[in-house]
């Protein structure tokens, strides 16, 4: 028989669980880099660009076109890396409360 009330705890339980996990990705960092370590981008885990440190021998104004490629490059690979740990984290966080639904998507969540 369908029991409402246990579906309703579940229900909360995985919202609570949810929280937990959107709050722990928040705090995840990753960093990524470029042109051999030159140009560094660190990104939290909702992909917010949280630092950027740039080696002082590339801010030459003939080499600004090769500076924002490093950027860019070094800010995707750290929002990759940032990406995979937030889902890593919700797969933890969640494990046990939403089922193991191969492909599901928890991007409707913000993640």
């Amino acid at each position: 028989m369908f029991d409402m009330m246990k579906m309703m705890g579940k229900l909360g339980e995985m919202k609570t669980k949810m929280a937990e996990a959107q709050a722990k990705v928040a705090q995840i960092q990753a960093s990524g880099e470029s042109g051999a370590g030159m140009v560094k981008a660190t990104v939290n885990g909702t992909k917010k660009v949280i630092d950027l440190e740039i080696d002082p021998s590339l801010l030459n104004p003939n080499d600004a076109v090769m500076l924002k490629d490093l950027v860019i490059a070094a800010i995707n690979q750290a929002q990759q890396k940032a990406e995979e740990l937030a889902k890593e984290e919700m797969k933890r966080s969640t494990e046990g409360v939403l089922p193991n639904i191969p492909g599901l998507d928890l991007s409707a969540f913000g993640l």
